[in-house]
């Protein structure tokens, strides 16, 4: 890997501050003390992700790319991964287990003075990984933030989610053809799971042109179907748990469930979810589904405009050449694709697990973004990925159908 130019250099180091104060923001909306909490069980106690960040930042650029000693290897350690435990596995340290928040803020500030000191030797391709990263990690935190007690976050000033009404169900036609799927090697950054790029046959099929949302969904639940993890019931009548405070339930929006009941609903209702290859036929073979024109706050709710969903017809600006609505945003899409690697698939040699240790059967792919990813991470070749009953991520579905 070639050290970036000073050009490509100056606006990745412009990146990578602009994606500390995107994560930055969101550990002081938490109060102090929900530091050490863990608002959802599978995963590590929120002082992990205060120190993760700094720390994958320091592995990945000063003792992996430029030999750097470390100055506290116990906190490189300690802070260098994430968690997906099988479901049962949950973690079972205790608070006293984590050292001090100021213990890990001063390991953070010391790594980021290294770091800065040292961005000009850097890698362009690990300068991508680190922005990415974080950038992943700001809309990790959020779910993770929005499990915890609305008295624990300091409640942000937010606009109203837009007034509108569900939309009849629609649905439009795709015809038999090529999708394209993937990345070309040497166009662009990619994490390893997208290259390389390849043609798919795709036969013809019906696809539903909106979400499915909470409207359709309260259907399934009044008929036996179990209710996803963001509805509270209060007196009779459903509540939406939003991030900050619990809101009348938003028929029109896109229902947040579980790859499970995404399929049960989808059997419920005779149909069945779209595959990886038919989500890239249905959106085009363009940058993105609307076009190459970058994504503005009228093509969709992404990129960090919003912290809960809007109604599912309220972005026409990002339809789809063939008509499909919010391809990309308001809620990631489950899809029936097992998360496996591409044809040529290569392992980063700096980051070997990223992707391989989740080819393993266990998880799907998700396509699309929620209102809180990154511009970057829209990009059409990007895939997500959880196990089919995680219920706390901002995943949406819809409906499809052979013809």
């Amino acid at each position: 890997m070639l050290a970036a130019t000073n050009a490509a250099r100056e606006m990745l180091a412009l990146r990578l501050q602009d994606a500390r104060t995107r994560t930055d923001e969101l550990f002081r909306i938490m109060h102090p003390a929900a530091i050490y909490r863990r608002p959802v069980p599978d995963r590590h106690r929120l002082i992990f992700y205060l120190g993760h960040l700094e720390a994958f930042d320091w592995n990945q650029i000063c003792r992996n790319a430029l030999g750097v000693p470390s100055f506290q290897p116990e906190f490189d350690r300690l802070f260098a991964f994430g968690i997906d435990p099988e479901p049962g596995h949950a973690p079972a340290d205790t608070e006293a287990d984590w050292p001090s928040r100021d213990q890990v803020e001063r390991y953070n500030q010391k790594a980021r003075q290294i770091i800065d000191e040292r961005l000009a030797d850097t890698p362009e391709e690990i300068l991508h990984v680190a922005i990415e990263h974080r950038l992943m990690h700001a809309e990790t935190l959020a779910y993770l933030m929005h499990n915890l007690p609305h008295e624990d976050k300091l409640a942000l000033e937010t606009s109203p989610l837009p007034a509108g009404r569900a939309p009849a169900p629609a649905w439009i036609d795709i015809p038999a053809g090529q999708a394209v799927l993937g990345r070309k090697r040497g166009d662009g950054f990619g994490w390893d799971n997208e290259f390389e790029e390849h043609a798919a046959p795709v036969g013809a099929f019906r696809l539903a042109k909106y979400k499915v949302t909470n409207g359709e969904y309260l259907e399934f639940v009044n008929s036996g179907g179990t209710a996803p993890h963001y509805w509270v019931a209060r007196g009779g009548q459903w509540l939406y748990r939003g991030m900050f405070r619990e809101m009348p339930f938003p028929l029109d929006c896109p229902v947040y469930a579980t790859r499970e009941q995404a399929v049960t609903y989808a059997e419920w209702r005779g149909k069945r979810l779209m595959s990886e290859a038919e989500f890239h036929r249905a959106a085009g073979h363009r940058l993105y589904p609307w076009g190459d024109d970058p994504p503005t706050p009228e093509r969709g709710n992404f990129d960090f405009e919003r912290w809960d969903p809007v109604p599912v017809n309220a972005t026409p600006g990002g339809d789809s050449e063939y008509g499909v609505s919010q391809l990309v945003g308001n809620g990631w899409e489950w899809t029936s694709t097992v998360f496996a690697p591409f044809a040529g698939f290569q392992a980063f040699p700096f980051y070997p697990g990223y992707s391989a240790n989740f080819f393993d059967d266990h998880h799907y792919v998700l396509k699309g973004g929620s209102p809180r990813t990154a511009a970057c991470l829209l990009r059409r070749s990007f895939r997500n990925w959880f196990r089919p009953n995680y219920p706390y991520v901002h995943a949406s579905f819809r409906l499809a159908e052979d013809c």
